[in-house]
C-alpha cells in the first residue's frame, strides 16, 4: 500500500485502514475490493466528476451544480461537455462533493444552481451556499465566475439563491466571467447563451496563462435504452385506479404504466418525467375568453400549428408567472397589474401566483391578443416530474405513481392541474409520455442492514412505498419504520391494506398515522398491536415525531436514515422543525447544535428530501 498514492486520506484513517485490512484473510480481501469497487462506482454516479489533469488551478475550470429535481445537473453537464470541446481543462463536482477549503485557491468557476420551495438552495447545496454566505468563507480576488441560477418565475422567490451567491462571490472581490443568468422554464435556450458567454470569456483569459492542456473526462456508461427526456416512451396504461374513498374530498390515483421494450431501468426514490397536454376544456376557455379562432395557423419559433395545439400541447396554461403579468398589463394597459411587478408588491404578487391561474387574470383583466404575441408571453409546456412508488424488482417492468388529481372550484369556474388531470383521463387504452429522472440523493443505503426512517404524508408516501419493496425483494435486513399522515383515516388511508400487510410480513416495522381532520380515534394515544398509533386530536405528521421523539432519536444515534417526501412550503419545514426538537430533547443539546447536528446527517446523505 505504501507504493499508491492516498488522496485526500489523512494519517490516522489510513493507519486505521491498515488495522483493519491487515485482520482479513484473502478471500475476505477479495470481497473488500470488489465491495469497494462497487462503492466508488455508486458515488461517481451520484456525484459525476469530469476531471482536468492536475496542474496549477489558474489552468482549470471548476463547474459546480446543486440540483433538485435533476435540471441543473443536465445543465451542468453540458456545460462540461461545451467546455471539453473548447479544449478547456474543467472538472465537474456536484455541490456537496466539493472540497470547500479549495475555494481559496480556486481561479476559475461556474457555478448552475436551483432555487427550491420558498427561497430555499438545493439539499446537495446547502453546505456550500451556508459556507458561501457564511463568515468563514476567505476573500476571493483571484477568482473568476459566473453563475446561472435555475428556478420558476411562478413562485416568490424566483432563482433568489442564484442570485445571491452570484452577489456574495463579488462581495467577497470575486471578478463575474459573465452576468449572472436566470433560466425559467426555458432552461436550454438560456443556459446555452449564458454558457457561450461564460466559456468565451474564459477561453480569452486563459489565453495569459498558456495553452490549456486537453482534459480526459470520466464517462458514466451509457443507458441501453435510446429513450429520454427529449425524446420520451410512450408507455401504455395498464391500471387507474382511484385509491380513496368515494365521499373523499380528493381524488387520488394510482397509475401503472409498462415499460417494456422501452429499455428504461429505475431505482427507487427516482422520479419519472411526464409530458402532459393541457386539459382540453381549458383550453377552450381560453379561445372563449380570448375570443380567438382554435383552428388558425399560427407560426411561433419556426413552427406552425393550429391555435388550439399550440394551447393544448406547447404552452403553459396552468401556471402563472412574472412573465405573462407583465404582458397581459402591457396588453390591456393595466396600470394596477404592472405594479405587482414592483418590488414593494412582493406580498401581494406572492398572493396572486399562489392562488391564480391565467385563466383568471385574463377575465379580470381584458385585452386583446394576437396569437403570436400570446404564445410568446407563454411558457412552454414542461414535463412534470412524480415520484415513483414501485420498485422493479417487485413489479418487473413496470412503474407506479401516486397522484393527487388537481381538479377545484375557484373564481366561479373549474380549474385544473395540466398533469394530474392528463393522468386521471388516461385510460388502459392510452399511452403517456415519459421518462426516468435519477435522484441519486433519495436511494436507500447500500448497507441493506441499516434502519430506515420514512416521512411521507399524502402523496409524498409514494417513494417509500417503492422502499419497502425494494427491502422486501433485497432480503435487507435493517428495520422500516413510516410516519403516514392524511386528512381522514377512512378515506384517505393511501395503501392502508399494503401496509397492514407489511406490517404482518415484517417488511414494515413501524406505523405511526397522523389524521388531521378526525376525532373518532381513542381518548389516549395507543399503540395497536399492527403498530398503529392512534388518538383522539387533531395531529400532523411532525406531532408524532415529537410524540416518538426519544425512540427516534435511538434509532438515528443507532445509524438509521431518514428520508421525508411531500409538501415544501409547509410539511418539510415543520418537519425539520421537529426534528431539530427531537435532537435537542433527546440527544441534550441546544437547538443551534441539533441543527448542526441534522445538517451532518444531510452531508453525510444519511438525511435526504424529496420536496416540491
Amino acid at each position: 500500500m505504501s507504493n499508491l498514492a492516498t488522496p485526500d486520506l489523512d494519517a490516522e484513517k489510513l493507519a486505521r485502514l491498515t488495522r483493519e485490512l491487515e485482520s482479513l484473510t484473502a478471500a475476505q480481501l477479495y470481497w473488500v475490493a470488489a465491495w469497494s469497487a462497487a462503492q466508488a462506482e455508486q458515488a461517481q454516479r451520484s456525484s459525476p466528476v469530469v476531471v482536468a489533469p492536475a496542474g496549477r488551478a489558474a489552468e482549470r475550470l471548476t463547474i459546480l451544480y446543486g440540483s433538485q429535481t435533476g435540471n441543473a445537473k443536465r445543465i451542468a453537464g453540458q456545460l462540461a461537455n461545451r467546455a471539453e470541446a473548447a479544449g478547456l481543462p474543467a472538472r465537474l463536482l456536484r455541490a456537496d462533493a466539493y472540497p470547500q477549503r479549495e475555494l481559496a485557491q480556486e481561479r476559475h468557476l461556474l457555478l448552475v444552481i436551483s432555487t427550491q420551495g420558498d427561497g430555499e438552495p438545493p439539499d446537495d447545496a446547502r453546505g456550500l451556499f451556508e459556507f458561501i454566505t457564511g463568515k468563514r468563507v476567505p476573500k476571493l480576488p483571484a477568482l473568476q465566475f459566473a453563475v446561472l441560477g435555475l428556478g420558476d418565475s411562478s413562485y416568490p422567490q424566483f432563482c433568489t439563491i442564484g442570485r445571491q451567491l452570484d452577489a456574495r462571490l463579488a462581495e467577497l472581490g470575486a471578478t463575474r466571467l459573465s452576468a449572472f443568468g436566470e433560466a425559467d422554464v426555458e432552461i436550454e435556450a438560456v443556459a446555452a447563451l449564458w454558457a457561450e458567454q461564460a466559456l468565451a470569456e474564459l477561453r480569452e483569459r486563459l489565453k495569459q496563462v498558456g495553452p490549456p492542456v486537453r482534459a480526459t473526462p470520466l464517462h458514466a456508461v451509457p443507458s441501453r435504452s435510446t429513450y429520454s427526456r427529449e425524446q420520451p416512451f410512450a408507455a401504455p396504461v395498464l391500471a387507474n385506479q382511484r385509491i380513496v374513498a368515494r365521499d373523499s374530498a380528493r381524488d387520488v390515483r394510482h397509475v401503472e404504466l409498462s415499460l417494456e421494450g422501452s429499455g428504461l431501468h429505475y431505482q427507487p426514490g427516482d422520479a419519472l418525467g411526464v409530458w402532459p397536454r393541457n386539459p382540453s376544456a381549458l383550453v377552450e376557455q381560453w379561445l372563449e375568453v380570448l375570443r380567438l379562432d382554435g383552428a388558425q395557423e399560427v407560426t411561433c419559433q419556426g413552427r406552425t400549428l393550429p391555435l388550439r395545439q399550440w394551447l393544448g400541447c406547447e404552452r403553459e396554461v396552468t401556471r402563472l408567472h412574472r412573465g405573462f403579468i407583465a404582458a397581459l398589463a402591457a396588453a390591456g394597459g393595466h396600470d394596477e397589474l404592472a405594479r405587482l411587478l414592483q418590488p414593494e408588491q412582493s406580498p401581494q404578487l406572492a398572493a396572486v401566483l399562489a392562488d391564480d391561474q391565467p385563466i383568471d387574470l385574463l377575465r379580470r383583466y381584458p385585452a386583446t391578443w394576437q396569437p403570436e404575441a400570446l404564445l410568446a408571453a407563454l411558457r412552454p409546456l414542461a414535463p412534470r416530474l412524480y415520484s415513483i412508488a414501485s420498485s422493479a424488482k417487485a413489479v418487473g417492468e413496470e412503474v407506479h405513481l401516486t397522484v393527487a388529481v388537481v381538479d377545484y372550484q375557484a373564481h366561479g369556474s373549474a380549474h385544473w392541474g395540466t398533469a394530474s388531470a392528463f393522468l386521471a383521463a388516461a385510460d388502459e387504452d392510452g399511452k403517456v409520455p415519459v421518462f426516468i429522472e435519477p435522484n441519486e440523493r433519495f436511494r436507500l443505503p447500500a448497507d441493506g442492514s441499516r434502519d430506515i426512517i420514512m416521512i411521507g404524508p399524502g402523496t409524498g408516501v409514494a417513494p417509500f412505498r417503492a422502499f419497502v419493496q425494494e427491502r422486501r425483494e433485497s432480503g435487507a435486513t435493517g428495520r422500516n419504520w413510516l410516519f403516514f399522515g392524511n386528512r381522514h383515516f377512512a378515506g384517505d388511508f393511501l395503501y392502508q391494506v399494503e401496509w397492514q400487510q407489511a406490517l404482518k410480513d415484517g417488511s414494515l416495522h413501524r406505523l405511526d398515522l397522523a389524521f388531521s381532520r378526525d376525532s373518532a380515534f381513542s381518548e389516549s394515544p395507543h399503540r395497536d398491536v399492527r403498530g398503529v398509533a392512534r388518538d383522539s386530536h387533531k395531529v400532523y405528521v411532525q406531532q408524532r415525531l415529537r410524540e416518538q421523539g426519544a425512540e427516534l432519536y435511538e434509532w438515528l444515534k443507532g445509524g438509521a436514515h431518514l428520508y421525508v417526501c411531500g409538501d415544501s412550503k409547509y410539511m418539510a419545514r415543520d418537519v425539520h422543525a421537529a426534528l431539530v426538537d427531537v435532537i435537542a430533547a433527546h440527544g441534550n443539546q441546544l437547538p443551534d447544535e441539533a441543527q448542526s447536528w441534522l445538517g451532518e446527517l444531510l452531508q453525510q446523505g444519511r438525511y435526504a428530501r424529496d420536496v416540491y
